[in-house]
């Protein structure tokens, strides 16, 4: 059966890590050069791919990491700190859709070119935060079919709201305003400090268990 916590648990985590109603207002700034319908196309084209790497990466990351060695503990425990790293950034940096944009990577970003692949679908929507927390995410699934299927279709429903509010993004960025984005920004950051912080003590639990118990 399907546990209604963990899909809650899923939709809050890649909701805040993928950042539709933060990432509106960057998009805004990005696309001031591009016509009505450029704008759907590079909206469509940006979802259809950040979606496509998100998938790829729940499907195949967790066996990479098997490869690899690196056991489900320590995968919870370094993402939950990583993602506690990002929720530093939406809590502290202003605004807070910029936070996976460095200097370069903006001054790159306002060049006039097709922005859906750089920076829009990677990293402002399928950024290392998403990646990551999508791969967790499987993780804690464990091949529970059902859980598997809830990631998935929280995973669409959060691109689905990304397009939405990519649509419709001056509008969403006239309505929310400066203050509004911050305070949304903040309080998302808040969501996943204390999501990474689970993480980190679900790892820390398993791994001791693991290892002393």
């Amino acid at each position: 059966m399907l546990d209604l916590t963990f899909l809650l648990s899923a939709f809050v985590t890649l909701l805040v890590t993928i950042a539709p109603f933060e990432t509106a207002p960057v998009f805004v700034g990005l696309a001031r050069h591009l016509t009505p319908d450029d704008r759907r196309r590079t909206v469509r084209r940006a979802v259809v791919i950040s979606g496509l790497v998100l998938v790829a990466f729940a499907l195949v990351g967790k066996g990479l990491l098997g490869l690899l060695h690196v056991t489900l503990p320590a995968l919870r425990t370094a993402g939950g700190v990583l993602l506690f790293l990002e929720a530093i950034h939406l809590m502290f940096t202003a605004p807070p859709g910029m936070s996976t944009l460095n200097k370069a990577e903006q001054e790159e970003a306002n060049q006039p070119h097709d922005i859906s692949v750089f920076p829009l679908a990677f990293p402002l929507i399928a950024g290392p935060g998403s990646l990551l927390a999508v791969v967790l995410l499987m993780s804690q699934a464990d091949g529970n079919p059902w859980h598997v299927a809830g990631v998935l279709v929280v995973l669409a429903i959060c691109l689905l709201l990304t397009w939405a509010s990519l649509s419709s993004a001056e509008t969403l960025t006239r309505l929310l305003g400066v203050t509004g984005s911050d305070v949304i920004g903040r309080i998302s950051g808040l969501l996943l400090a204390a999501l990474a912080m689970q993480y980190v003590f679900d790892g820390l639990n398993e791994g001791l268990l693991k290892h002393f118990g």
